[in-house]
């Protein structure tokens, strides 16, 4: 299945020919066998050919030796991630941190020893459509291969979504769940996705109070139990394609004599096509036929795939999605011919009951992030440490270290940005999170999601570089990460989009979440700023505080079009300063923020955790501020965007 490196292929004629490995021709002298020649030259040509020999029975030798590289690799993946262990030890209960220390060292043996070879396997055998059998007859079968089902028992067993709803362990329950799936991800062969539409699932259900006619649903959603277990799909996207769910969903639910809905319509971009069940955004049509458009048509369904036979419920498979990455799960165009599907909305509400969903799957968004970037540099890291280059190690040359190390902090602060989101949404699911927790919740998940998807891809691209030309090279597994981190800022909303999900969440609230935003940084300052070492960052972190509220306050009475060009540099600008401060409070694991400056504060921290949390801070934490002073939001700005875009072509 895995293509030989060039140095083990068999080289033919020609290659020997135009490579400069032989100092002359091995064709050519095979060649003079039966031409007339004298002795001399018989013993000449003989001579060579004794050379050629010599020279292939050294590449032979070559040939057996061992690789010219070794390869890097990575060990219990709990237990060498250093930011993550000193985190749980900081924020959890000595009790609950006793036991979930176990469970995290046994699930991490078992992704090095039984789960990534599994990964391997799904790369290489990826999901196929079969229309129809030898027959003729239309069967649209889609068929995954033993690894992605395996994948699927052990996310059971592992209970990787159970774990968020059995409450175990009260508001540190989901972040515990974050921490497996964190730990899973770099490993699932792709089956995190699917997760995350099954958690977005279980919560939208959870949220509508678990009617009866969900009951099993919600259970086999959330089950330990291989053979119980359902994942769940998410069906929005059609012809239109993209987030305008609003103008583009034009799928129709004709209502039937005995309550339940038929759904008409084309699937553009289905997910997890071989899963269980799903969740589906529809429009009523009326007795006439007509259907209320914009949002307040949208009505949430449930459906599930196939009946209890295993036939699809009146639904056609088109086609599977040739993507960039995430080959391994299947993602395919589908035709609802009236599939029989339960309305769990209120008419007309599903845009407000689906979005449940889209908060958690933003989560799970966050957390493939992080993992694929921890995994990265792990890599990185393992062959600094063997790679031998212009006579040393590659630990040893400085400015491939500081290129690493600057990853690293990248990395770190997304981690304690993700651990920031799962540890408020715990308290909101058990009840316990203040109003102003609630409302920094809403904030943050779009600027994590947005923010983390672009560290992703660039931290990937970097990481790749590291290697040389190994990176580029299909069979080490490289490829495979960098493709699938790619779609990590497009799915569940692009950069953009979110960005101006973040504007929204500030109006929605009539200012109150900035207030709450800047508040909480301003008191989490007070309290780092007793640690000298890091009076740096402090200090730097205020100034872009400053600087936040200087824009904020200039653009009040600006137009949306001003607000809209700078809402990228805003969120961003949200997610630096919230990353770099928000570790500056010495506080309890109860009530503590936990992100770089607050991890360096900790009486146990490390230097290195103090230089993270400096080098954070040496970015510009306040981009918004920057391009306003230069006039990129003023009101030629968007004018000569275009021009600069179209100027040299022909419209």
């Amino acid at each position: 299945a895995c293509r030989l490196p060039w140095w083990r292929s068999s080289a033919t004629c020609k290659s020997w020919q135009s490579g400069p490995f032989l100092p002359w021709d091995r064709c050519q002298t095979l060649s003079m066998k039966g031409i007339n020649t004298t002795v001399g030259q018989e013993q000449q040509a003989g001579m060579k050919e004794e050379q050629v020999l010599d020279v292939e029975m050294h590449l032979a030798r070559r040939d057996s030796e061992a690789l010219f590289q070794e390869q890097p690799e990575t060990g219990n993946q709990y237990l060498e991630d250093t930011l993550l262990r000193s985190y749980l030890k900081t924020h959890l209960p000595p009790k609950i941190l006793e036991e979930v220390h176990q469970d995290l060292e046994m699930f991490g043996n078992r992704l090095l020893t039984k789960i990534q070879p599994l990964s391997w396997e799904c790369e290489l055998n990826p999901p196929v459509f079969q229309q129809y059998d030898a027959w003729g007859r239309r069967v649209d079968r889609i068929h995954t291969c033993s690894a992605w089902r395996r994948m699927k028992e052990i996310s059971a067993e592992e209970g990787l979504i159970a774990e968020a709803y059995e409450k175990r362990y009260s508001n540190w329950s989901r972040l515990y769940q974050a921490v497996k799936l964190y730990l899973f991800s770099s490993s699932s062969g792709g089956f995190s996705c699917p997760l995350a539409m099954t958690d977005g699932a279980a919560k939208v259900i959870e949220s509508l109070g678990v009617p009866g006619s969900l009951k099993n649903a919600f259970d086999c959603l959330t089950s330990r139990d291989p053979e119980k277990f359902w994942t769940s799909g998410q069906w929005m996207t059609e012809r239109r394609g993209g987030s305008d769910v609003a103008n583009g969903t034009e799928t129709m639910a004709r209502k039937q004599p005995d309550g339940t809905y038929r759904l008409y319509g084309f699937k553009w971009f289905t997910s997890a096509a071989d899963s269980d069940m799903t969740l589906t955004l529809a429009r009523i049509a009326d007795a006439e036929g007509q259907c209320t458009q914009g949002s307040r048509g949208l009505s949430l369904f449930f459906l599930r795939v196939r009946d209890e036979e295993g036939k699809l419920n009146s639904i056609q498979v088109q086609r599977l999605k040739d993507k960039l990455g995430t080959r391994q799960m299947a993602t395919a165009e589908l035709w609802l011919h009236g599939a029989r599907a339960e309305l769990i909305s209120a008419e007309g509400r599903g845009v407000a009951a689906i979005s449940n969903m889209l908060n958690i799957t933003r989560i799970h968004n966050v957390i493939g992030a992080v993992a694929s970037m921890r995994r990265m540099i792990s890599l990185s890291r393992d062959y600094a440490r063997k790679r031998v280059a212009f006579g040393k190690l590659l630990k040893d040359h400085p400015l491939h270290m500081q290129t690493i190390a600057r990853m690293e902090v990248q990395v770190r602060g997304a981690f304690l940005l993700l651990m920031e989101i799962v540890r408020l949404l715990g308290l909101a699911e058990t009840n316990l999170a203040s109003e102003q927790e609630q409302l920094l919740l809403r904030l943050l998940i779009p600027v994590a999601k947005l923010y983390t998807g672009k560290q992703a891809s660039a931290v990937a691209v970097e990481a790749m570089e590291s290697f040389g030309g190994q990176g580029y090279m299909e069979d080490t597994g490289l490829p495979v990460i960098l493709r699938d981190t790619l779609v990590l800022s497009i799915w569940e909303g692009t950069t953009n989009i979110l960005s101006l999900d973040v504007l929204r969440s500030l109006s929605k609230s009539q200012g109150q979440v900035m207030a709450v935003f800047l508040s909480t940084v301003q008191k989490k300052l007070e309290l780092a700023s007793g640690a000298e070492e890091l009076s740096p960052a402090v200090q730097r972190t205020r100034e872009a505080i400053g600087s936040l509220r200087q824009f904020m306050a200039a653009t009040g009475s600006e137009q949306a079009l001003t607000m809209e060009l700078a809402a990228r540099d805003f969120s961003y600008s949200l997610a630096r300063i919230y990353t770099g401060r928000a570790m500056t409070g010495i506080t309890g694991p109860w009530n503590g923020l936990a992100l770089l400056m607050e991890h360096a504060a900790r009486p146990d921290a490390s230097s290195t955790d103090t230089c993270a949390a400096l080098r954070w801070c040496n970015q510009e934490l306040c981009p918004v501020a920057v391009e306003s002073g230069r006039g990129s939001y003023g009101g030629g700005a968007a004018l000569q965007d275009s021009a600069l875009v179209f100027g040299n072509s022909r419209l």
